[in-house]
């Protein structure tokens, strides 16, 4: 297949997912330049046909700093997955991807109204909401580690990558586990 690398550099074909639920939800089929201009944002499910690399791209964009700079943070992208090839020897989408699978909350709260007063109540993580609040967990995790410091985005986004990917302490998991922890209080 002639677009079978992302960014002309890691294979895809080797990246197996191991949650069943979320494999439906995660493409991994890049364009030429993961850029699909908004081709699938028509309907509701069509999100699930974009590349995950090129989503998590997108969930960068939603800072004031890159609003817009999609060339930007590309950019960012390929460099955190060059940091992360450099520093553990594994196929960085492999790690993406298994990133994505920890960061997702398998559980969260919704507040339901009965009479005047407003209760929490647990419900099940869809696989579509749970793929969208990983990648949006490791977004802002990378854009908390880079503000007042004077580490790099890439790195910080690499780090929260290889460190959600290892199930460590990082601020994805730590999110994941403040949402479930807050559901099982709502019981």
């Amino acid at each position: 297949m002639l677009f079978d690398k992302v960014f002309d550099r890691w294979d895809i074909t080797e990246v197996e997912i191991r949650d069943v639920g979320v494999e439906k939800h995660v493409s991994l089929q890049p364009m030429s330049a993961l850029h699909s201009g908004g081709r699938h944002a028509k309907q509701q499910f069509e999100q699930a046909k974009v590349c995950l690399v090129e989503r998590l791209i997108n969930k960068l964009m939603l800072t004031e700093r890159n609003t817009g700079k999609k060339l930007k943070t590309y950019k960012i992208v390929k460099n955190a997955f060059d940091l992360i090839y450099g520093n553990t020897k594994e196929n960085p989408v492999q790690l993406f991807v298994d990133a994505v699978q920890n960061a997702g909350p398998r559980e969260e709260t919704i507040r339901l109204r009965f009479g005047g007063i407003l209760v929490p109540k647990p419900v099940d993580v869809t696989s579509q909401r749970k793929v969208d609040l990983a990648l949006l967990f490791i977004a802002h995790g990378s854009q908390k580690c880079v503000f007042k410091s004077k580490r790099s985005i890439e790195r910080c986004l690499a780090d929260e990558i290889v460190n959600t990917a290892k199930n460590k302490k990082c601020y994805s998991t730590s999110k994941k586990e403040e949402k479930e922890r807050l559901a099982r209080a709502a019981r």
